[in-house]
């Protein structure tokens, strides 16, 4: 017989680490991404949306949605392209 898995999470992520990485997200004003969620949709159910980030990520099931692009112009003519983050899939 094979050796038993040890029960729990296969990624050790930390709570406060998923916490800390909202509070950088709110403190640069972060725009909603790809699935429209904006900070203030975000927080009107703050605690279940990072304990489901925070699930999702230590379990090895989350995958971040594709990131918005947006078009940033230059100075001296033309655009940057700007990859904009989406904080979690389907946010109720």
């Amino acid at each position: 017989m094979g050796e038993l898995k040890s029960p729990g999470k296969p990624f050790v992520i930390s709570k406060r680490l998923v916490w800390e990485a909202y509070l950088r997200v709110k403190a640069n004003q972060g725009a909603p991404g790809v699935d429209g969620c904006s900070i203030e949709k975000f927080e009107a159910d703050l605690e279940s949306n990072l304990y489901r980030i925070w699930n999702r990520m230590s379990s090895g099931g989350y995958f971040p949605p594709p990131v918005k692009a947006v078009e940033i112009p230059k100075s001296h003519g033309g655009v940057r392209i700007l990859g904009v983050p989406t904080v979690a899939d389907r946010i109720a």
